[in-house]
């Protein structure tokens, strides 16, 4: 089992018992993590040898009983209101499942704060709506995934002319900029780095194939050779 999976897999897990007020049973808890019950059983294990105070069993459902949290977590009133702001940022300018990912992450961390800490998130006046930007292109999930596993996509794109091209590309970065969207990557038909705007992309899909360089060795090569000292992405746009 790969373990990053297996501990993405037994936050999940947590999260859902935290939210039950009652017992649920061990084919629903199944199902809302997309694993079989012998696997939900043996993370249920592990998670009662790491010190969860997991009651119930097979017959009656599972329940978290109240006490068992994260380690309590203590930020400085900045450093709250920056991953606050950052997340509530994320909701209002990413994919949908980017958007729920940032929402989940901040309740996991409210739930770790003393009282006073927890009340100060969920009253923050800090907000981040979406003004002008575009909507989320429905492939940025895809996109997403495929940068973290190092995988080649083919996309249909549209440039500045008009013209319309088929590549492959190995993407490593993705800039979110106030009214587009940028991704970079090693295009194989130009054999070279490249910046395509989401917008102008028709079309993307994730072949599945890894491509043969290192992600961090494209992206040191990408900032040394295409970013200047002192610029950003949005001097690329």
């Amino acid at each position: 089992m790969n373990r990053p999976v297996r501990s993405a897999r037994l936050l999940q897990l947590l999260d859902e018992l935290r939210r039950c007020r009652s017992p649920v049973s061990g084919a629903r808890l199944a199902e809302r993590l997309g694993v079989s019950l012998r696997t939900l059983y043996r993370d249920i294990a592990v998670l009662r040898a790491q010190g969860a105070d997991v009651a119930g069993d097979a017959g009656v459902g599972y329940q978290l009983r109240p006490g068992f949290l994260l380690p309590p977590m203590m930020f400085p009133p900045e450093e709250l209101e920056a991953l606050l702001l950052g997340a509530r940022w994320v909701a209002a300018h990413a994919d949908p499942v980017l958007a729920r990912a940032a929402a989940q992450g901040m309740e996991r961390i409210a739930s770790t704060l003393p009282a006073l800490l927890r009340l100060e998130v969920e009253t923050s006046g800090l907000f981040a709506p979406q003004w002008a930007g575009p909507p989320p292109e429905p492939w940025l999930g895809t996109l997403r995934h495929a940068i973290r596993a190092g995988h080649a996509v083919r996309m249909r794109y549209t440039d500045a002319d008009g013209t319309v091209t088929e590549r492959v590309v190995w993407p490593f970065a993705m800039a979110f900029l106030d009214r587009m969207r940028l991704l970079a990557g090693w295009c194989e038909l130009r054999q070279d780095f490249r910046h395509f705007r989401a917008d102008r992309v028709l079309a993307l899909e994730d072949t599945g194939v890894r491509y043969p360089a290192q992600r961090h060795d494209l992206l040191r090569r990408w900032r040394r050779e295409r970013l200047p000292a002192g610029s950003d992405a949005r001097d690329l746009a």
